[in-house]
């Protein structure tokens, strides 16, 4: 990542923060939010910091096991580097953009083939998106009631969220499994906009698309010859996800509520990130604080505000935190390595 983009993604996160600030506590209660904050109970925060922790440790789980896959031997300790890089990166940057490349760059600092290092990544991503179109596919089929009770409100913007993903990983699969089709189809569709001038000719594009498209090929290559690779994924992926969501559950118990089911909060959690997963905003800032504000009302009543600030707390900002905290760990380490190798 240029200097130039990181001056820009920061300014775009400031400037996205500041207005989510703005935009949730204006006209609040400011005090008598801090006197419900003071009530929360510490003891159900510190496991939902446990399950953030978890969440960025099941990436690492997944890379270290698709690592093996390739005969790649890894500590698991570095694979949790990468993953907080990923994390700390996709967390600051709109529509999580950031995350793969820096992820790309430290793993070639363990001499991990580029080939192989975004194929993994590629099936990350994928297996990741795929828990979302489940959780929102299953929420519309099975969970009627559930959505008359809470997202009533929300219905357009949930349905575009399902749309989203369920377009991104159908795309994806076509890619994957059908790449040939799909570097046909999109070939005519960019000779098509430069011959109406709607893109400039660009042989550069043109070798990054065949390079993007050979990526591709060997994802294909790869699930075709390790399914139980791919199931194991898939399962701790949603285990993973799973574990994220109920952070939500264990705010609601440290303000002493009763009367929802633990399933209900998961899954209205699980509906806000199905709903922002493909919004280009850092984290989903702004937008998922305004969704919890609504759906969770039946939930928190009058807490509703102080209850989210610390449902986001850990969920977005202690997982910004953490994922920060193990990049800065990653560069002094990798750092270090290169200065004993210089010196060798």
């Amino acid at each position: 990542m240029t200097k130039n983009k990181i001056v820009w993604n920061t300014i775009f996160l400031l400037t996205v923060f500041l207005l989510t600030i703005y935009g949730v506590f204006y006209g609040e209660d400011l005090g008598a939010m801090m006197d419900a904050l003071r009530k929360a109970d510490i003891r159900w925060l510190l496991p939902g910091v446990a399950l953030v922790t978890f969440f960025i440790w099941g990436e690492s789980i997944i890379i270290w096991y698709m690592m093996r896959s390739f005969g790649i031997r890894l500590k698991k300790r570095i694979c949790f580097l990468f993953s907080s890089v990923g994390f700390f990166f996709s967390c600051i940057t709109p529509s999580a953009t950031g995350g793969q490349p820096m992820q790309i760059y430290f793993m070639k600092k363990e001499r991990i083939p580029i080939p192989f290092a975004t194929v993994i990544l590629m099936i990350i991503t994928i297996t990741y998106k795929l828990v979302l179109v489940v959780v929102g596919l299953g929420v519309m089929c099975f969970g009627r009631g559930f959505m008359h009770r809470y997202l009533g409100g929300i219905l357009p913007v949930f349905y575009l969220g399902v749309a989203l993903n369920v377009f991104c990983v159908t795309f994806m699969t076509i890619l994957v499994f059908h790449p040939i089709l799909a570097e046909s189809v999109i070939e005519k569709g960019m000779n098509f906009m430069e011959r109406f001038h709607i893109l400039k000719r660009s042989q550069t594009r043109r070798e990054k698309f065949h390079a993007a498209m050979q990526v591709y090929r060997e994802t294909a290559v790869y699930l075709k010859e390790h399914g139980m690779v791919l199931f194991y994924v898939i399962l701790i992926t949603f285990v993973q996800r799973m574990a994220l969501f109920a952070v939500t559950w264990m705010v609601y118990l440290a303000f002493h509520m009763k009367g929802t089911s633990m399933w209900d909060v998961v899954f209205l959690q699980a509906v806000i990130s199905v709903s922002v997963d493909m919004l280009p905003l850092p984290g989903g800032m702004g937008i998922s604080e305004s969704l919890f504000l609504k759906i969770f009302l039946p939930v928190f009543g009058a807490i509703t505000l102080p209850a989210m600030v610390v449902s986001r707390g850990l969920g977005y900002y202690s997982q910004l935190f953490i994922s920060a905290l193990f990049t800065v760990v990653a560069q002094i380490y990798y750092s270090a390595v290169r200065s004993e190798s210089e010196k060798d």
